[in-house]
């Protein structure tokens, strides 16, 4: 029996939303097209996302290459820790996610078990390509980063980005140059990203390239309360915390300041931004009764994350879906680029008024020092600085070797200093977009059907915003002028910046059933009246009613209801 899913997906292939890569030589899961309507949908979402991140947060967008050297990928623990686990059918070689096979048949928290355990778990259950049971199976972990050569010869190593924000951080130095040496900042990225998932079979939601929407926020690690929190401290959506799902709860609602006034929410960054993005996906249309936030629990969230959120939304196929993720990731990026590449990642905070600090200075006794270790002498009394002497002396690292430097060849002080600033590492706070899986959600949540005059009409209720056609424009007839008074409306929409589609083809409810079925919100139509009296009549698309307006108001009128700023009720 066919769902929405299904029905979503025809109507999207075959109205130029989103279809299969490379049909004609045979599809590859996880590669999609977007076709014309669905690109403009995407950009159209995008730039939704650039209004909030952008121009009302502040936080400048660069663009990063998407393909990165091995380093940035050791530091970042990509090389070594980014795997998912598999298995293989003895019956039909299909690769298979073990975890997802165990998930599928309701065993908690799959992905945390070892794969071990997990072998243990599936060798009863049946293989979801051929239905066979798997029996004993080995489980194993696989890298997912696509890795390629930089220049001839196969030298240097490099990977297809497994996410953007990796780009963001190995620019610390320069952003924070760029935002006048001043916390917190964000920057943001929009872009392409590659996963080499194991066994695709979910359509858009679970893609081997896609469209990542970061942003990385810089802020103090002793200075979590957002500057601008009043701006959602009273917001209020359900909140799934970890605490409640370990006593089998459901969702429960707060607002933003009672959830980290309860401790639900580690701090009011974390906060904001799960009320932002509650917001944003609500505009571009996700159902709020299918939307919640779910805290990860203490053994799925990271290790050095301080709190951990995804925004899930619920599909009719596959569930609740993880579609953003806001994090809290403390120092760690930073910390591991530093001890990676030997540059600081730090900033400096300038005190107010200066300090008076007692500091611990080991003098080395150059005179002693230097013959004794010749030209690693000032390298050994930097190092001094960084330890703690023992009553013999010290050990100190100089390029990689263990040199024990007895107590009588420095001495120890302590004197007070003047200290005007200090070096912080900042913490980093990611709200994460998976744009493509929040592209289907806006699909299936805008998908409707109902019966009028006795046939099915179907129905994409988009908000205007991210409708792709904004406004279609229909002469009654293509003579007698009607069509070119609906051209010349067509042209002024168009001068105005909106996406105003002329067409003259076919009788007019089929005309409208179209535009229905990619979800125009609006429609402009031409008769002989308006030869006469200059009025025109403006259809709504979801209640499709009409009003006649006059003509030369629609250049004002059509920008305003896309935009919110006026609705079609005060027009009747």
């Amino acid at each position: 029996m066919s769902d929405v899913f299904d029905n979503v997906m025809d109507l999207a292939k075959r109205r130029g939303f989103v279809w299969p890569t490379t049909e004609c030589y045979g599809s590859v899961a996880g590669f999609i097209d977007y076709g014309p309507l669905g690109t403009l949908v995407k950009r159209r979402i995008e730039d939704l996302w650039r209004q909030f991140y952008v121009i009302s947060e502040g936080y400048y967008e660069i663009e990063c290459p998407t393909i990165g050297q091995e380093a940035m990928y050791i530091a970042s623990g990509h090389v070594k820790g980014f795997s998912d686990k598999m298995c293989q059918c003895p019956a039909c070689n299909e690769y298979l996610r073990a975890d997802h096979v165990a998930e599928a048949h309701n065993i908690p928290n799959a992905a945390t078990l070892s794969c071990e355990a997990l072998a243990e778990k599936i060798c009863t259950l049946p293989c979801p390509a051929c239905n066979e049971v798997l029996g004993t199976v080995e489980v194993f972990t696989f890298n997912l980063m696509f890795q390629t050569t930089i220049g001839p010869g196969s030298q240097r190593k490099g990977y297809l980005r497994p996410e953007t924000a990796q780009g963001i951080f190995v620019d610390f130095g320069r952003l924070l140059r760029f935002y006048r040496d001043k916390l917190p900042f964000g920057t943001v990225q929009i872009g392409r990203s590659y996963r080499n998932e194991i066994s695709p079979r979910q359509g858009m939601i679970r893609l081997r390239e896609f469209t990542q929407a970061e942003a990385e926020i810089f802020v103090h690690p002793d200075m979590k309360d957002h500057p601008n929190f009043s701006r959602y401290a009273d917001y209020a959506f359900p909140l799934l915390s970890s605490e409640q799902q370990l006593r089998g709860l459901e969702a429960k609602t707060y607002t933003m300041k009672e959830a980290v006034a309860a401790g639900v929410i580690a701090n009011e960054y974390v906060a904001y931004y799960l009320a932002l993005t509650h917001e944003l996906l609500v505009t571009i249309g996700v159902m709020p009764s299918r939307l919640r936030f779910r805290q990860h629990l203490p053994d799925e969230r990271a290790h050095y994350a301080e709190d951990c959120w995804d925004a899930e939304i619920f599909s009719e196929r596959f569930g609740w879906v993880e579609t953003v993720g806001i994090a809290d990731r403390t120092d760690y990026d930073l910390k591991a680029h530093a001890e990676q590449s030997g540059d600081s990642f730090t900033a400096y905070i300038q005190f107010d008024e200066p300090r008076r600090e007692k500091r611990r200075v080991i003098n080395a006794n150059m005179g002693v020092l230097g013959p004794k270790y010749r030209g690693k002498a000032k390298a050994i009394s930097d190092a001094l600085q960084e330890v703690t002497p023992g009553p013999d002396g010290a050990t100190v690292i100089v390029d990689g070797e263990e040199i024990f430097v007895p107590a009588d060849l420095y001495e120890v002080k302590e004197e007070e200093v003047d200290v005007r600033g200090v070096d912080v590492r900042p913490h980093v706070i990611e709200p994460s977009y998976g744009i493509d899986r929040m592209i289907y959600a806006v699909l299936e949540h805008s998908y409707f059907e109902e019966e009028v005059e006795g046939e099915i009409r179907k129905v994409m209720r988009f908000p205007s915003r991210i409708a792709p056609v904004q406004v279609a424009i229909f002469p009654l007839m293509a003579r007698d002028g009607l069509d070119i008074m609906a051209k010349e409306i067509a042209r002024t929409l168009q001068l105005q910046g909106i996406l105003a589609e002329y067409d003259d083809s076919g009788a007019i409810g089929r005309r409208y059933r179209r535009q229905d079925e990619i979800g125009t919100p609006f429609a402009v139509t031409v008769d002989y009246d308006s030869l006469e009296d200059q009025t025109v009549t403006l259809r709504d698309r979801d209640s499709m009613k009409q009003v006649r307006i006059p003509k030369d108001q629609l250049a004002d009128l059509i920008p305003a209801l896309i935009r919110g700023k006026s609705s079609f009720s005060s027009l009747i």
